[in-house]
């Protein structure tokens, strides 16, 4: 198969997943350009450790390793690239699946020796089998997946989203690993962005670097019902503003907010627009989905003025970490 040897990272913490790890593993061991490796990377979990050596101990593609740092998303997927071998590495959600060809796009983009990074397109699996009727599309990133506004086919961006990604191995040795205390940690308060802050920190490293999105890179996420509800709509949209403010802190407003910009003054007015339209239409949905993208803007900018407030005295730091082991090819 040509094109570039790519290392898949899934980094799992829980056993209530386990069916989806196995469904995860099960999608990259199909894929029609196959992973050199996948790496199953366990926060801090030695009965899920102890499990998954168990369940793939006669696969010799599959490693299962436990996170060798802080407990948390950044860490582990630190990890992944350290213990990597691929010249590219790529990373999935423990809860998503990836179609047969998702890797086959991602190998194709990185024939341009400027490529540093490759992102997909994330499609939600509703617990409730449907989308909530009050759920704007603009704002699908609060689960996790492709959202209403990112432009289509193959073009250039200033990040990708770091369920659906790849990176190839010298990104790392340029610009660090993925920033510890930014992102998700388990079950905690779901932060975001390390992803975002990576991406930014590559660029200016390697300004000759180009990053891209391929929708034809397509995984399936699956939404779990908690994340259905509008309280949990509430909490991911705050939390993203903690986030989005540690970035501008680290990497200054002009570069941490730009893509933000954009969607907040084009995106997501016409959004409301569209919500209000389908209201006075009597289409159901439309009145619930237009105060969603309101309350959802109001909540994230409350978020990142708390962010900003404790950044200044100097809460919420976070660290990068240089990445070794692994190949540089």
């Amino acid at each position: 198969m040509s094109g570039p040897d790519i290392s898949v990272v899934i980094c799992v913490y829980t056993e209530d997943r386990w069916e989806d790890i196995l469904a995860a593993v099960s999608s990259v061991r199909t894929q029609s350009h196959p992973a050199l490796e996948t790496l199953l990377v366990v926060d801090h979990n030695p009965a899920l450790l102890d499990r998954l050596t168990k369940e793939y101990k006669e696969a010799d593609e599959v490693r299962v390793l436990a996170n060798a740092g802080p407990r948390g998303l950044s860490a582990g997927r630190n990890t992944g690239i350290a213990a990597s071998r691929g010249e590219v590495v790529a990373f999935l959600d423990d809860d998503a699946v990836a179609e047969r060809y998702w890797l086959r796009h991602f190998a194709s983009a990185y024939a341009d020796p400027r490529v540093m990074a490759v992102g997909g397109r994330t499609v939600p699996i509703w617990a409730s089998g449907r989308r909530p009727q009050w759920f704007p599309e603009e704002f699908d990133w609060v689960v996790g997946c492709t959202y209403k506004g990112l432009p289509s086919g193959r073009v250039r961006v200033r990040n990708v989203l770091g369920g659906n990604a790849s990176f190839r191995r010298t990104a790392f040795d340029a610009a660090g690993g993925f920033a510890t205390g930014i992102g998700r940690d388990g079950d905690k308060r779901p932060l975001g962005c390390e992803e975002t802050e990576l991406c930014i920190r590559l660029a200016r490293a390697r300004p000759d670097a180009v990053l891209l999105i391929d929708d034809r890179a397509v995984i399936h996420h699956r939404v779990p019902e908690a994340r259905e509800h509008f309280g949990y709509f509430r909490t991911r949209t705050y939390a993203e503003g903690l986030s989005k403010a540690l970035v501008a802190r680290s990497v200054g407003a002009g570069k941490g907010l730009e893509s933000e910009r954009r969607y907040t003054t084009r995106v997501l007015p016409a959004g409301v627009a569209r919500g209000l339209r389908d209201a006075l239409l009597a289409r159901p949905g439309g009145a619930g989905r237009a105060g969603a993208i309101v309350a959802g803007v109001l909540t994230a900018a409350g978020g990142y003025v708390v962010g900003s407030v404790r950044a200044r005295r100097g809460g919420g730091a976070f660290s990068v970490v240089t990445i070794e082991g692994g190949t540089s090819e």
